[in-house]
């Protein structure tokens, strides 16, 4: 979560803007500072996901308080798992080009 201090501002929002944010449970608060954070930074990822990882998104960032950069030590291990799985599906496609060959009696 940022550190203070903060400002308290006032915002307008359509009637029909209030309704959503109050039925969705949406603390506007930490929506707000979540999305001008992502506005004014200059290193920012953007992912398309499905809507449960959305929800799963705002309830544990959005509404807890949280912000981005507590995901960012989760993500970096995402990556990396993510890279192994994809160095070792290049080394077993490498494994089978390299039988074909020795099949087909082609030198490597």
């Amino acid at each position: 979560m940022m550190e203070g201090p903060y400002r308290r501002i006032n915002i307008m929002l359509t009637e029909a803007q209030y309704t959503l944010v109050h039925e969705r449970g949406i603390n506007l608060s930490g929506l707000l500072r979540d999305l001008l954070g992502d506005h004014l930074a200059e290193n920012t990822i953007t992912l398309q996901v499905s809507e449960d990882t959305k929800h799963l998104y705002d309830t544990v960032v959005a509404n807890s308080g949280s912000c981005d950069q507590e995901i960012e030590v989760h993500l970096r291990k995402a990556l990396a798992a993510m890279l192994e799985c994809k160095i070792a599906e290049m080394e077993a496609l490498r494994a089978r080009l390299r039988q074909e060959l020795l099949s087909d009696g082609n030198p490597i």
